[in-house]
């Protein structure tokens, strides 16, 4: 068939970050992800313009998920800090905003874009090494004989999302739950290849904060379970309660395309039949001391009533995320068809019960050891519910990425302007080797690195988001905010009481600069001084492997978009 239109020539777009619509979108971009960073950054609702459900939220993760960007630029970058936040959950924010301000900043230096990648990148290992050593000064030791840390890390991320709208005593409550819903999951018995377990967000939408809880094991909706009478159930010799589990729909209504064809003779129903064959299943599973089925899909009527009368406890509609956590728990392999149940396919409980929150019925699975548990979460209307259940999964993901690797770094921005002044230092003293094998002069070296410093600063500057004034000290390199609206006075040292990560505080003998504009801090005389760090002084950490990850991910993205010299796009 001949096209009815010609075809089109694809469209050249060279030097992309030289046109003003790139520019543009660029800045409109990092302007929004700027407004919603840390605690006190702004909301955004999110919706398509054509109906469907709409999202408040301040989250990386949910911004990005839900922009529709147009320019290839951006969808790069988008791309990258999607990818990070899969891998890590957290640092989202942060590794989109750094991207935006190496490109701002590098793009405006009169330096190639060859040698300008070429030096972030001697740059990024200086930081990479910097953070790795044991004298790095914004580094910190997570000790998990104590909880003063994982408090800490947990209570940062949780106040990181103004959309959750927690008060003190909610952020407190769920730091405590989220750290017990952890600790279950880790295995008593530590083998060579210990593997964490999972914990199950149990939503309870309309509740009180106070009144979420966690609970070993797991959790299933059962609307049809009544509260107050006893739970009569099936149990072996043993005083255990056998399970099955099944993934294939027990509807009776003959529509598993996964079974193959079925040949139906003349005069038989194939209706009767399917059910006959779902009772024949229910007898076995009386005969083999089941107590308890369970369902993904639906389960007919007719074959629940005969389990229920022979005390077996049947479930359907457990749904497909609830497979996995059930497999673990009971050790039970999930059963695919209703023609054969095959050896092994069983697994065991100790205990079942029922339990009830905010008018919901659920039966609780109490394995006799697990690494499984529920956290019923409740909140008080949806857009928040569905923010906190997003924090306490990247909570949870965050404590598992600290098991492996038992280090935080400081928040509250004085890791950005501590590493800002430790690179104008280092920098300063390189000797002239340096230059030679990055094939640079001193000069372009100096540019790059004030480029690479201001980016890390904005970052920091992000934090304030109703006119506070940003100040670094010239001794340990730390972020301070000045309240809005405050005198100015000869020293700052009135106005400020506690650094971002309120490690540092004012009445120590320490002078401060601006970070507001272009000029950036001064010069030290010598490196940042590496404090002592004390877990009760401190306010906020961030997640070692998420930012150093995100340190990594938003230069090499702004390398990667820094190097593009064209953009061919198919018209067709």
């Amino acid at each position: 068939m001949s096209r009815l239109e010609a075809k089109k020539p694809p469209l050249f777009i060279s030097e992309p970050l030289t046109r003003d619509a790139v520019s543009q979108s660029l800045s409109l971009l990092s302007g929004i992800l700027k407004s919603s960073y840390g605690p006190a950054g702004r909301l955004k609702q999110l919706h398509n313009g054509v109906g469907g459900c709409v999202c408040t939220t301040s989250q990386s993760s949910a911004l990005l998920g839900h922009l529709s960007l147009s320019q290839p630029v951006l969808r790069v970058l988008t791309a990258s800090v999607r990818n990070h936040v899969s891998r890590f959950s957290d640092c989202g924010l942060f590794t989109a905003i750094l991207c935006c301000g190496f490109i701002e900043n590098f793009r405006s230096l009169n330096v190639a874009p060859f040698t300008v990648i070429k030096i972030s990148k001697h740059l990024l290992s200086l930081c990479m090494d910097h953070l790795k050593s044991e004298a790095c000064g914004c580094r910190v030791s997570v000790d998990f004989s104590s909880v003063e840390t994982l408090v800490c890390l947990v209570r940062s991320i949780l106040t990181s999302k103004p959309a959750c709208m927690l008060n003190k005593t909610e952020v407190g409550h769920l730091t405590s739950l989220v750290l017990k819903a952890f600790i279950f999951t880790v295995p008593r018995h530590v083998e060579t290849n210990a593997v964490l377990g999972k914990c199950v967000v149990i939503p309870v939408k309309g509740g009180r904060v106070v009144d979420s809880t966690v609970l070993p094991g797991l959790l299933i909706e059962a609307p049809e379970i009544q509260l107050g009478k006893p739970l009569a159930v099936k149990r072996t010799g043993s005083n255990m309660i056998n399970i099955a589990l099944f993934s294939v729909s027990m509807s009776g209504d003959g529509s598993n395309p996964e079974e193959g064809t079925i040949a139906v003779h003349h005069g038989v129903s194939l209706e009767v039949s399917e059910l006959n064959q779902l009772l024949n299943v229910g007898k076995q599973l009386v005969k083999d001391e089941v107590g308890l089925v369970v369902c993904q899909k639906v389960m007919h009527p007719s074959l629940k009533q005969f389990l229920k009368e022979q005390g077996v406890v049947a479930v359907d509609r457990a749904g497909l995320s609830l497979m996995e956590p059930l497999g673990h728990v009971t050790g039970s392999q999930p059963i695919a068809s209703i023609h054969s149940l095959p050896p092994g396919c069983y697994g065991s409980l100790k205990d079942l019960c029922v339990e009830s929150f905010a008018s919901k019925h659920f039966l609780h699975l109490i394995p006799e050891d697990t690494v499984i548990c529920s956290l019923i979460l409740c909140n008080r209307s949806e857009t928040a519910w569905d923010e906190l259940k997003r924090v306490c999964e990247t909570a949870e993901h965050v404590l598992q990425l600290t098991v492996k690797e038992p280090l935080a770094l400081l928040g509250g921005g004085c890791t950005e302007t501590h590493l800002a002044s430790y690179i104008r230092h280092k920098s300063s003293s390189l000797p002239a080797s340096t230059f030679r094998d990055l094939g640079c002069s001193q000069t372009q070296y100096q540019l790059v690195a004030e480029g690479f410093c201001r980016s890390l600063e904005s970052v920091a500057r992000s934090l304030s988001h109703d006119g506070e004034e940003v100040l670094t000290d010239v001794v340990y390199g730390h972020c301070w905010f000045v309240p809005p609206g405050s005198p100015c006075v000869s020293r700052w040292s009135g106005l400020v009481s506690k650094c971002g990560c309120g490690l540092r505080g004012s009445t120590e003998d320490l002078s401060w600069s601006c970070l507001q504009g272009q000029s950036g801090s001064p010069v030290l005389q010598g490196c940042p001084q590496e404090p002592s760090v004390k877990a009760a002084d401190l306010r906020v950490l961030d997640c070692f492997s998420a930012k150093c990850s995100g340190l990594q991910v938003a230069l090499e993205t702004a390398n990667l978009i820094l190097d593009l010299s064209y953009i061919i796009e198919d018209q067709n």
